[in-house]
């Protein structure tokens, strides 16, 4: 089979792999629509020890079961999946929480990803898609699903609905973007974008409709924002969330660009901001994903970018240089 193979720091190759074997409780997927997340980005630049070279990435997919060895998924079956595999066992699992299981791996990390024509994946991962989705909306469930796990989780420390807030999304990617249309969907009426890349500025205003700015030539208003989402997580963009939060409001972090900076403990501490961090989704986010992504929650997704699997490698590079418009380029295999 194909398959889109990160080779080297700034290198990804199209080359011929073997084609997925199915383990006992596990499903074979032929991949209709498979995203490129920032963390293929910064894998592809080789900033992440974890992804090493010669491994297929990819992990935002969509796809069709064509082998199973679960007997409650048949042949056939449209899905798309949780690319992390956690245990099932520990008090995380245990509680919902599985996206902070302790003994968790990663499709597209410790095992080959969806950058293919078919994939391997285990039954417990795999979350149905209605049969009228198509597979581009299916693929990008994961990143929604991070947005809509971050921002549910900040309205518990928020201090006035969401509605009523002023809210800063710093980033116009996939996760900003989705991040800013769910906010919209949620009934939040001043939502504003800040972002470097004139063409997702451009996206932005589009298709999320907020006003979108570029931080490094328009002054960001200090102490004004209720709510501020850090979708990038750079020195500069945290920098900028602690600068532009209000007294009493919440920073939410979801971006891991830059693993560690500085903070102004001072201001936090003595405006009683709530600093929360996220990381990916649960299973219980990811269906609920699926059902808000198929009723329009996330607007209609016209942003996306769909390119074939032979084109993957110049995707990339594309991306890297900052000429796609678009905050999501879905790669299509068949």
């Amino acid at each position: 089979m194909k398959a889109l193979v990160y080779t080297q720091p700034n290198e990804m190759q199209l080359q011929e792999r073997p084609y997925p074997h199915a383990e006992a409780g596990e499903v074979v997927l032929r991949i209709d629509a498979v995203g490129i997340c920032g963390s293929d980005m910064h894998a592809y630049h080789g900033h992440d020890p974890r992804r090493k070279p010669g491994l297929v990435l990819g992990h935002e997919f969509a796809g069709t079961i064509v082998e199973t060895r679960a007997p409650h998924l048949p042949v056939g079956l449209r899905v798309t999946g949780n690319p992390l595999i956690t245990c099932g066992r520990c008090d995380y699992c245990l509680q919902g929480r599985d996206n902070l299981c302790v003994d968790r791996t990663m499709v597209g990390m410790t095992r080959p990803g969806a950058f293919a024509e078919y994939m391997s994946i285990p039954a417990a991962s795999i979350v149905e898609i209605p049969r009228q989705m198509s597979a581009t909306h299916a693929a990008m469930t994961e990143p929604a699903a991070t947005a809509l796990h971050a921002i549910n989780l900040s309205m518990r420390a928020l201090a006035r609905p969401l509605p009523e807030t002023r809210t800063l999304v710093i980033g116009g990617g996939a996760i900003g973007l989705l991040s800013a249309l769910l906010l919209s969907s949620y009934g939040c009426r001043d939502v504003q974008m800040a972002e470097v890349n004139p063409l997702r500025r451009e996206s932005a205003e589009l298709h999320a409709r907020c006003h979108a700015f570029d931080p490094k030539s328009v002054e960001t208003p200090p102490n004004h924002f209720d709510f501020v989402l850090d979708a990038v997580g750079a020195k500069a963009t945290r920098t900028l969330a602690m600068a532009a939060v209000k007294p009493g409001g919440v920073i939410m972090h979801i971006g891991l660009q830059d693993w560690a900076s500085e903070i102004d403990m001072r201001k936090l501490t003595l405006a009683e901001i709530a600093l929360l961090g996220t990381y990916t989704y649960s299973m219980a986010d990811m269906r609920a994903t699926v059902a808000a992504l198929h009723k329009g929650a996330f607007g209609d997704l016209r942003w996306a970018q769909t390119r074939p699997l032979d084109d993957g490698g110049r995707a990339f590079a594309e991306l890297d240089e900052g000429v796609i418009g678009s905050s999501k380029v879905i790669l299509l295999p068949a």
